[in-house]
C-alpha cells in the first residue's frame, strides 16, 4: 500500500482507502475494466463503495494522468492504467481487451494534412488467440 499511496501523493491526490483500493485493482487487473466491473469486484470487500465513488475516482485519476479512458465500443468506457501510447485489440467472442505492442510511430504524429492531432486511439477487433485455440 505504501507504493500506491506514493503514486497518489505524487499526483497531489489524497490517498483515501477507496482511492487506494481502486488504484490497486487497476494495477493488479490490467483487463481494461468498466466502472461496473471495478464496483462489482471491490464492493464485495468494501460494502460502502458506491458506483459514484468509482466514477469520481476514475475521473480524478484521468485528470491527473494516472489512467486513460478507452471507448472501444460506442458507449462502453473502459479504464487503462497503462497511459503510454499503445494500441488495443478487442475479441469479438470473449470481449477481452488486450494491449498490443506494435510500431508506435503513429502516436508521435502532431499533424496530418494540416490537421492538428490532439489524441490518437488505435483499436483492432477480431478473435483473440485464446478463443481461436479453444475453437470458440
Amino acid at each position: 500500500m505504501k507504493e500506491l499511496k506514493k503514486i497518489l501523493e505524487e499526483k497531489k491526490i489524497f490517498p483515501s482507502f477507496h482511492r487506494l483500493k481502486i488504484l490497486e485493482y487497476l494495477i493488479k487487473n490490467r483487463t481494461h475494466p468498466t466502472v461496473e466491473e471495478i464496483h462489482r469486484h471491490l464492493s464485495r470487500e468494501i460494502t460502502t463503495l458506491s458506483k459514484t465513488t468509482v466514477y469520481n475516482t476514475l475521473k480524478l485519476f484521468m485528470d491527473k494522468g494516472i489512467v486513460t479512458e478507452l471507448t472501444v465500443e460506442g458507449t462502453e468506457s473502459r479504464y487503462d492504467i497503462n497511459t503510454k501510447p499503445h494500441a488495443h485489440f478487442k475479441c469479438l467472442k470473449c470481449g477481452k481487451v488486450y494491449d498490443l505492442d506494435m510500431d508506435l510511430s503513429i502516436f508521435n504524429l502532431k499533424e496530418i494534412e494540416g490537421h492538428r492531432i490532439m489524441e490518437c486511439h488505435v483499436y483492432f477487433r477480431g478473435i483473440c488467440r485464446e478463443c481461436l485455440e479453444e475453437g470458440k
